[in-house]
């Protein structure tokens, strides 16, 4: 999103034109923003460390029960992430949040289910679970894609084919597995590289054009 033109002093309150009218940032705004950083920042590291412990010692029974607890903090994160993002279309927003709902829940089943085969393992011999946790991982190239729309990053313009790439690729059997490990390690470190830039980035342009939100709420009362 493009942070919109300010119209008063610096040593004042900062009130934005926005497409339909002006607006000022919050505290709270702020807050939100910090959190869904927050949230990249946890689900980039537990990818990472993941994908880490999992190439060095992935036939350790307790790595794999380690990955886990990693990929619960990864969908956490997620989650955060998910519950403060700004995007001004609402149906695009909730279908996000209802694909990490899906992937959750099938996680979490297939843990439960599986147990005590570890979920790492589960995964990576019955490549059919991408269909229930694969929905996370939509969820996560849906914020790549909007991040690449309104941004122009070159991390997330990569990440949003890469994904989908290396969930079909282990679903069908079709990517060599040395192809499979290289396409999750730069998956990782890519993801690292976004959450790192989000983390310096100026807040105002992550909340965005308010004065949208609010036109899009006045016509969705309209509409009711």
């Amino acid at each position: 999103m493009v942070a919109p033109n300010v119209t008063a002093a610096a040593t004042e309150t900062v009130v934005y034109q926005g497409q339909f009218g002006e607006f000022t940032i919050e505290v709270g705004d702020r807050r939100s923003v910090v959190i869904y950083r927050a949230g990249l920042a946890l689900s980039a590291l537990s990818f990472a460390l993941g994908t880490t412990l999992f190439l060095w010692r992935g036939n350790d029974v307790v790595i794999l029960h380690s990955l886990t607890i990693l990929y619960a903090l990864f969908s956490l994160g997620l989650g955060i992430s998910l519950l403060t993002i700004h995007i001004y279309l609402r149906p695009l927003h909730r279908l996000l949040q209802l694909f990490w709902l899906v992937g959750t829940v099938a996680a979490t089943s297939f843990a439960w289910h599986g147990a005590p085969q570890p979920l790492a393992q589960i995964v990576y011999t019955q490549p059919l679970t991408i269909l229930g946790i694969g929905f996370t991982f939509a969820a996560l190239t849906g914020i790549c894609f909007k991040e690449a729309f309104c941004f122009n990053r070159l991390e997330t313009k990569l990440l949003t084919p890469l994904l989908p790439a290396l969930l079909l690729g282990h679903l069908t059997s079709a990517l060599p597995l040395l192809v499979e490990r290289g396409l999750l390690v730069a998956g990782s470190i890519l993801l690292m590289i976004f959450a790192s830039r989000k983390a310096i980035q100026a807040i105002p342009p992550d909340i965005g054009d308010k004065s949208v939100f609010a036109y899009l709420a006045v016509q969705a009362q309209m509409s009711d």
